[in-house]
């Protein structure tokens, strides 16, 4: 999803070894248990003062670790909309893309057994792995899977698992050969979730268990995450913080907060996905999780979950995602350069090294940064989709953190959301003037009716309905709805589904036939992970 927010090291112990040198270590620990709860006293007002700003947000989580020590685990808000203030600091939420780099972990985990090796084509553990490109199929390899650097276009093939869809891990593994690649093999950085779908099968074929398995027993039970589970799936509803979003008018991400469903299950399942995006965790489980990434796989035992090594790889660049001339007054958090590691973006935020990765999944969004030369972290887990407020609260606790001050992340953002609303609604206005004033299609509405195959997708059928169409994505159920003409060969969409996002069908005719059409998204702001574009039907 487009909310990932990718789109959106060294362990330091600087701090405390010039503490401990300077006081005795009683007074220097009191010294800094008061440093910790100064920390969770400014990072608490400032989320308080963030939630007052975004009225709308129903209900999010926070966690703050640094030197190996719980700051803040606290939980905000509701769970549903217009209910009780019951979110707390275990309440459940979907961090989606968050569990990329839990599955960099389990693959770090079998490099250091010497069952995987990073640099090894993808081919020595999956020996029927194929792609649409020969040259990259022989060439690439795990670290490739978990770096966005291998050619595919963005959000290239989410469609068979996004929205929910009904294909099995197999299937999805099987349709990966067809699906386009647009771009050169290492040549540039396009978010990536299906290869992560492949790296979870990598670890699967490793380890003789599957994805899931592996990752509770060699991660979530040995870290000690007893509320967190691999699959939103089997998130109890009853301690999980529900979804909501804007579904419009006029479109999708804009109008009214709304409940999107009744539980996170029932809307986002991707267990066929899983090593992409379907964790579900809290506050105090995933500050467990942040406290063993900053000390380098150290578990609070003396045991190792993975070794310095290892943890030090998936920290290491392997893409640039994107560069500029650094910080200004303006725009104080801008990075000079911005880098993809293994489940991690690595770039400068305000002259320190800043590692962190967003989640995106319908209903809600979730970042977790690390600040190793603070020997610092935090996590931010939301059940809505208002990324401007997740912005402003994971850059302003940064700047808490990091003891910066001066700039109004929360004026801003809300600057940026007022802008940005009003281009959307410019382009509704535009959106639907152009289909008033279309042309009718050249053919009668029947002629389109009919089976329409995509190569890795699979059954697109177009039938008449009522008088007009109906288009049904097979192999997605939320996908189904009127066809309609829009401009000449073009129609459009309506999903009485209002969660999900509409596409213009545009088609092409030989001999005054329809025998080829591709798609597009109607809004644009459509999240990337609809990607119609990448689409080319055929009739059958």
């Amino acid at each position: 999803m487009s909310l990932h927010l990718s789109r959106r090291a060294a362990l330091s112990v600087s701090l405390a070894g010039v503490g401990a040198a300077s006081v005795p270590f009683r007074a220097w620990a009191q010294s800094a248990a008061n440093d910790h709860t100064d920390l969770a006293t400014a990072v608490d007002a400032y989320v308080r003062r963030c939630l007052e700003a975004f009225p709308d947000q129903p209900g999010l989580s926070v966690a703050v670790v640094r030197d190996g020590t719980d700051v803040l685990t606290r939980g905000y808000g509701t769970r549903r909309l217009g209910g009780p203030a019951d979110v707390d600091a275990r309440t459940l939420f979907a961090i989606a893309s968050n569990t990329k780099n839990v599955t960099a972990a389990a693959l770090a985990i079998l490099v250091d057994e010497g069952r995987v090796k990073w640099d090894e084509p993808v081919r020595t553990y999956l020996p029927d792995f194929t792609l649409s490109d020969p040259f990259i199929s022989e060439r690439i390899t795990v670290r490739d899977t978990l770096s966005h650097r291998v050619g595919f276009g963005l959000g290239a093939g989410d469609l068979l698992f996004w929205p929910n869809s009904d294909r099995t891990r197999a299937e999805i593994m099987a349709a990966v050969r067809h699906v386009p690649i647009e771009h050169g093999f290492r040549a540039g950085y396009h978010y990536c979730n299906l290869m992560f779908v492949v790296a979870g099968e990598i670890v699967a074929a490793a380890s003789g268990m599957p994805w899931e398995t592996f990752v509770q027993t060699r991660i979530i039970d040995r870290v000690g995450m007893g509320d967190t589970v691999p699959f939103t799936s089997q998130a109890d509803p009853a301690r999980s913080a529900l979804p909501h979003g804007r579904i419009g008018p006029p479109l999708r991400y804009q109008g009214e907060m709304t409940l999107l469903e009744d539980s996170i299950a029932g809307i986002w399942n991707w267990d066929a996905a899983g090593a992409a995006g379907s964790f579900a965790s809290n506050a105090v489980d995933w500050a467990k999780w942040m406290k063993v990434r900053l000390a380098m796989g150290a578990l609070p035992d003396g045991s190792r979950l993975f070794s310095e090594a290892t943890a030090r790889e998936m920290f290491r660049p392997n893409v640039i995602v994107g560069s500029s001339e650094g910080p200004t007054a303006a725009l104080p958090g801008r990075a000079i350069t911005s880098t993809y590691a293994m489940g991690w973006s690595v770039q400068d935020y305000r002259g320190e090294r800043y590692i962190t990765h967003g989640g995106g999944s319908p209903g809600g969004i979730s970042a977790t940064v690390l600040i190793p030369g603070r020997n610092a972290g935090f996590s931010i887990f939301s059940n809505a989709e208002e990324s401007f407020l997740l912005r402003a609260l994971r850059s302003g606790i940064a700047d808490i953190v990091m003891d910066k001050a001066g700039f109004d992340w929360i004026g801003d953002s809300r600057r940026l959301l007022a802008e940005g609303t009003g281009r959307s609604l410019a382009a509704a206005r535009e959106i639907d003037a152009k289909q008033a004033a279309g042309v009718a299609p050249s053919l009668p509405l029947a002629a389109y009716a009919g089976t329409w195959r995509d190569p890795w997708y699979g059954d697109i059928v177009i039938s008449e309905r009522n008088g007009g169409l109906w288009l049904d994505f097979t192999r997605s159920n939320a996908l189904k709805g009127p066809l309609e003409p829009y401009d000449g060969e073009t129609m459009r969409t309506r999903f009485p589904d209002k969660r999900e996002e509409d596409a213009f069908i545009i088609f092409v005719l030989e001999n005054g036939r329809p025998v080829r059409a591709t798609l597009k998204g109607v809004s644009p702001d459509i999240d990337f992970s609809y990607d119609y574009q990448n689409l080319r039907l055929t009739r059958l």
